[in-house]
């Protein structure tokens, strides 16, 4: 099986306004709620591609309830701890710009943390565990990193999309695959990242501290795998861009998706390419035929 971790899920509202005026009323034009987190999303864009995983995590309240109606509805498996608060709610209001305003995340006691921790001992090295997001401010800062020791002791390999401090925890724990953009690579070495070629250089640096696949996100510019034996870069397709949400958890759920149905790496490396453009390029979550629409347009090469 693939889990899918989403410690700090939310009710993404989309609010779509012709203007908006500070301190008026404004009224909506259009407006949409999913369930939101960077692992559900990668549930959802695996689901669409035809290989099954399960989410688990924390979800409380009536906004954790959506979450679930709407996880059973498109039939993913689904395992969340329950929290006695509310799980939050994300605001993204849509003008001729983009502003967000998110939620804060519901308290996680002890009891319902070592609940969520004994799903992990359930595991075994046929598993892929996928870390992904933010950590509530009621959980440990060094919570990926207690489950990357529980997944390394058993063998799992465990596959990570998140930033900042929790990044360097987790490239310390030596996972299957990381995916940062070129600012959270450059973050982590402290120092900026412009091209292919200087991304290459600190992703060939995280494979030599035990990183085994490292996929960096470089915009218009395209996208980056290193591994240990080989690298490859890959051109992004030409399209509108109508929603920037959620375009780097389809890169992994298009990865794992190809990489868990045997497909060679430098093909699920396409395919996750794809995946993400096709969000990309899109209102909601990639389909599977819109990502097959664009991967002849992807040319992968060999660096």
């Amino acid at each position: 099986m693939i889990y899918t971790v989403t410690l700090n899920p939310s009710v993404d509202y989309i609010v779509k306004l012709e203007q908006f005026e500070l301190g008026s009323l404004n009224r909506m034009t259009d407006d949409s709620k999913f369930p939101g987190g960077k692992g559900i999303n990668v549930s959802r864009v695996m689901k669409r591609q035809g290989v099954e995983s399960k989410a688990i995590g924390f979800l409380g309240g009536f906004t954790g309830a959506f979450i679930e109606d709407f996880l059973t509805a498109e039939k993913i498996n689904h395992q969340f701890v329950k929290v006695s608060g509310d799980t939050r709610i994300n605001i993204k209001l849509k003008t001729d710009v983009e502003t967000e305003i998110n939620g804060l995340g519901p308290s996680v006691s002890d009891e319902q943390l070592d609940q969520f921790l004994q799903q992990f001992e359930d595991m075994d090295r046929h598993d892929i565990v996928l870390l992904a997001g933010s950590i509530p401010g009621t959980l440990p800062s060094s919570i990926y990193k207690r489950i990357m020791d529980i997944c390394n002791e058993k063998k799992i390999k465990v596959v990570a999309d998140v930033s900042g401090d929790a990044l360097k925890e987790v490239v310390s724990g030596k996972p299957f695959l990381i995916k940062p953009n070129h600012h959270e690579l450059g973050e982590l070495f402290d120092t900026k990242i412009e091209t292919v070629e200087e991304a290459h250089v600190y992703a060939k640096k995280l494979v030599s501290q035990g990183v085994q696949h490292v996929i960096v996100s470089l915009a218009e510019k395209g996208a980056l795998l290193v591994t240990e034996g080989n690298s490859f870069v890959a051109n992004v397709p030409k399209g509108k861009v109508l929603n920037s949400v959620g375009a780097g958890d389809s890169v992994v759920g298009g990865f794992i998706s190809a990489y868990s149905t045997n497909h060679p790496i430098e093909e699920a490396f396409k395919i996750g390419v794809a995946s993400g453009s096709a969000t990309a390029f899109s209102l909601e979550l990639c389909t599977k035929e819109k990502m097959e629409e664009l991967l002849p347009q992807i040319d992968v090469k060999t660096l």
